[in-house]
C-alpha cells in the first residue's frame, strides 16, 4: 500500500505518496477531485435536462412521447459506453496513477460536450444529425465510465482512516452539484429566452458551457495528491484477469447493487423532470423549479449520509436503503402521478431521494473497500459501468415504453423489485469498519 515512509517510483524518484500529506494538502486533493467530479457530471446531466428541447431538432415529425424515447436512447447509449470507460480508465488508473486517469476523462468529457454543441440540425444534414449526437453522447458515456470509478478510488484512499465515508461523500456531493448545475443554467436559460430560441440555440449555450468547463481542470490538478505508490504499480494491475479470478465475488456484488442503486437514482432524478411534465401534467418550468430545489436537499444530506456510515457501518446503510427503497418506491411514485402542487411534488420527491441518500452518500466508497489497490479502480469503474449500462441508463427508456403501452405503474414495480434484491445482497457485504484495507493507506 502506499506509505509516507517511502517507495520509490519507475523513474527511482519518489512517488506522491512519500512526501507526506498534512490536513490542509488532503483537503486540497479532496477539493480538487471533488472539482473534476462536478465538471464531469455536469456536462454528462445537462444532455437529460435539455433533450425536452433539442430532441424536436434531431428526432421531427415524432409525437413528443418518441422524440423523448429517441433522446433517451442516445441517453442509454451513454451508458453502454461507462462499461468500456470503466475497463480503459481503470487500467489507466491502476497502472499509471488516480490524478492522470481523472484529468484525461474531463477534458475528454469536455471535448464530447463541445461536438454536441456544435452540432447541425436534422433540418440541415438529415440523419448524419442524430449520428453525430450519438457520437457526441459516446465520448461522453466512455469518459463517465472512467471518471466515476477513477474518482470514487481516489476520494476513498485520500480520506484517511475514521472519515472515510464523510470524506468520499463528496464523490456525491459533487455529482449531484453536476445535476444542480445544470438544472440552474436549464433554468436561467428558461427565465431570459423564450421556447423557441430555446430549442433553436438556447441549449446550446449550456454544452459549451460545460465545455468550458472542462478546460478548468487543468487549474486544479497539481493538487490531486497520488495515491497510487511504485510498488502497487506492478505487472497484475489494472489485469482484467485478475479481477475477475480473485476478486469475482465482489465484482459480482458491485455490479447488482450498482444496478438497483443506478435506477433508482435515474428513476428519482433525470427521469423525475420528465415523469412530472408527461405524467403529473406539470409545466417545464415548475418541474425544473421542483427538481432543482430537491437536488438541494439531496446533496446536502450526502455528508450527513456518509458520516452516519462512518458510525455504523456501510453495509447497515445499504440494508436501511434496499429496505426504505422496497417499500416506499411505488407509493411515492403513484403519489406523484396525481399530485396536485409543486410543493407536494417537491415533497414527494425529496422523500424518494432520502431514502436513496443512504446509498448515494456510499456509493463509492463501499465499492473501493472491496478490492485490492491494484485492481481497485477497475473494479469499481468496470462493475460500477456494466450495472448502470443494464439498468440505470435504460431507466427512462423502460419507464417510457411502460408509460406508451398504457401500463406506466409496471415500472414503479420493476424498480421496487431491483432494489428488493439489493437489499438481500447487502446482507452479504462485510462490516467496513473491520479490516477495511483502505486503512492500511498512510497518505
Amino acid at each position: 500500500m502506499a506509505t509516507v515512509e517511502g517507495t520509490m517510483g519507475a523513474a527511482g524518484k519518489p512517488d506522491a505518496t512519500t512526501a507526506g500529506l498534512t490536513n490542509s494538502g488532503r483537503l486540497r486533493a479532496i477539493i480538487a477531485g471533488s472539482a473534476g467530479n462536478l465538471i464531469e457530471w455536469y456536462d454528462f446531466y445537462v444532455y437529460a435536462f435539455t433533450a425536452l428541447y433539442f430532441s424536436s431538432e434531431f428526432f421531427p415529425k415524432s409525437d413528443p412521447i418518441v422524440q423523448i424515447m429517441a433522446t433517451s436512447g442516445i441517453f442509454a447509449v451513454g451508458f453502454l459506453m461507462r462499461p468500456i470507460g470503466g475497463w480503459y480508465f481503470g487500467r489507466f488508473a491502476d497502472r499509471r496513477g488516480r490524478q492522470a486517469a481523472m484529468v484525461f476523462s474531463v477534458l475528454l468529457m469536455g471535448a464530447g460536450s463541445l461536438l454536441i454543441a456544435v452540432l447541425p440540425t436534422y433540418a440541415q444534414v438529415g440523419v448524419l444529425a442524430p449520428a453525430a449526437l450519438l457520437i457526441g453522447r459516446m465520448i461522453q458515456g466512455f469518459s463517465t465510465g472512467g471518471q466515476y470509478g477513477t474518482a470514487a478510488t481516489y476520494l476513498s484512499e485520500i480520506a484517511g482512516k475514521g472519515r472515510r465515508g464523510f470524506w468520499a461523500s463528496f464523490q456525491y456531493v459533487t455529482l449531484i452539484g453536476g445535476q444542480l448545475l445544470a438544472t440552474l443554467v436549464v433554468l436561467v436559460l428558461q427565465q431570459v429566452l423564450p421556447e423557441e430560441a430555446m430549442k433553436s440555440y438556447g441549449w446550446r449555450i449550456a454544452f459549451i458551457l460545460g465545455a468550458v468547463g472542462a478546460g478548468t481542470i487543468l487549474l486544479f490538478r497539481h493538487h490531486m495528491h497520488e495515491t497510487l505508490s511504485g510498488k502497487d504499480r506492478h505487472e497484475h494491475a489494472g489485469s482484467l484477469k485478475e479481477l475477475l479470478t480473485k476478486n469475482g465475488r465482489a465484482f459480482l456484488t458491485v455490479m447488482a447493487l450498482s444496478a438497483a442503486g443506478g435506477l433508482a437514482f435515474y428513476t428519482f432524478t433525470t427521469y423525475m423532470q420528465k415523469y412530472l411534465v408527461l405524467t403529473a401534467g406539470m409545466t417545464k418550468e415548475a418541474a425544473t423549479l421542483v427538481m432543482t430545489g430537491a437536488l438541494v436537499v439531496f446533496m446536502i444530506q450526502q455528508p450527513l449520509m456518509g458520516l452516519l456510515s462512518d458510525k455504523i457501518g456501510r453495509k447497515n446503510n445499504i440494508i436501511v436503503w434496499g429496505a426504505l427503497g422496497a417499500l416506499t418506491t411505488a407509493p411515492i411514485l403513484m403519489a406523484l402521478a396525481n399530485v396536485q402542487s409543486a410543493w407536494m411534488a417537491f415533497l414527494l420527491v425529496v422523500a424518494g431521494l432520502t431514502f436513496n441518500s443512504f446509498y448515494t452518500a456510499i456509493s463509492g466508497v463501499y465499492k473501493a473497500e472491496l478490492f485490492p489497490v491494484h485492481v481497485r479502480t477497475l473494479g469499481v469503474g468496470l462493475a460500477y459501468g456494466v450495472g448502470n449500462a443494464l439498468f440505470g441508463g435504460t431507466a427512462e427508456n423502460v419507464a417510457l415504453a411502460f408509460k406508451s403501452a398504457g401500463n406506466e405503474s409496471f415500472f414503479y414495480w420493476y424498480v421496487t423489485a431491483f432494489l428488493a434484491m439489493a437489499l438481500a445482497v447487502a446482507f452479504t457485504l462485510p462490516d467496513s469498519r473491520k479490516d477495511n484495507v483502505l486503512d492500511q493507506i498512510k497518505v
